[in-house]
């Protein structure tokens, strides 16, 4: 192992936002370890590892990170990335869909850094970086379960911070707004946005940002890496860095 290699883990690698986050780290010449429950193709970088298997199941993790071990000693940044999200009335929200929705957007960083914590420390000097949402500081109906989960993911960024600033381990959160993925597609079925079909649907979400466009996952991946390169934000911790197009910069009432 070069000492001038930098590794990463990224979960939800195979994801719209992970995917794009996967291919910027490697372009810029980092090793990458992917985790995803899907499978991510044949494109994979060819000096990485890619694990495909489901964090939302705890017992999956410590496999995940005896395999991360196999591959290098160290972590130089950790993008916890992956989630899921159920559009539902919060009264529909069944027990086990709750449940679901925490085991994968928050109990799984919980578990997951304590396993790369040892990783981390060994690099001297490292980051964690949580995707949360604007849905952490600004939410709508029929998501409050995602909306939980990710406020839960911000105040933990807080805490982690604290505890892991001797270790020279820099803790922040990423809150990405209206994203072109699969997941924000998905999502437009709850009711929020108005059309006639996904591309009137999209046209109308993109009017409600100061930009007036939808969000690319690149454009998230570049915020992410300035996030996760002590080079770049060497002086950051414990912060919630929102990228959503100035959207929640406006008044509801306007």
């Amino acid at each position: 192992m070069s000492s001038r290699e930098r590794y990463v883990l990224i979960t939800g690698a195979a994801g719209g936002i992970g995917r794009a986050t996967v291919r910027l780290f490697a372009e810029r010449g980092w090793r990458v370890i992917g985790v995803d429950r899907a499978p991510f193709g044949t494109d994979f970088p060819a000096n990485g590892l890619f694990i495909q298997s489901d964090i939302a199941q705890a017992e999956n993790i410590s496999a995940i990170f005896e395999r991360a071990q196999t591959f290098t000693d160290r972590l130089h940044a950790l993008v916890n990335n992956a989630a899921i999200q159920i559009a539902k009335p919060f009264l529909e929200t069944t027990v086990e869909e709750w449940d679901a929705v925490m085991a994968s957007n928050l109990r799984s960083v919980f578990l997951g850094v304590k396993l790369a914590y040892p990783l981390l420390k060994a690099a001297g000097e490292s980051a964690i970086v949580n995707v949360s949402s604007v849905h952490a500081i600004q939410t709508s109906a029929n998501i409050a379960a995602y909306a939980a989960s990710k406020g839960g993911l911000l105040a933990l960024t807080r805490a982690m911070a604290i505890e892991f600033a001797p270790d020279n381990i820099r803790v922040n959160a990423i809150l990405p707004g209206a994203v072109d993925t699969p997941m924000l597609r998905a999502g437009l079925n709850r009711g929020h946005v108005s059309g006639e079909d996904i591309h009137e649907r999209l046209e109308n979400l993109a009017r409600r940002t100061v930009n007036g466009r939808i969000g690319q996952p690149e454009e998230i991946a570049r915020a992410i890496y300035f996030l996760a390169d002590s080079r770049e934000s060497s002086f950051m911790t414990g912060q919630a860095l929102v990228v959503d197009g100035g959207a929640t910069a406006r008044l509801s009432t306007e």
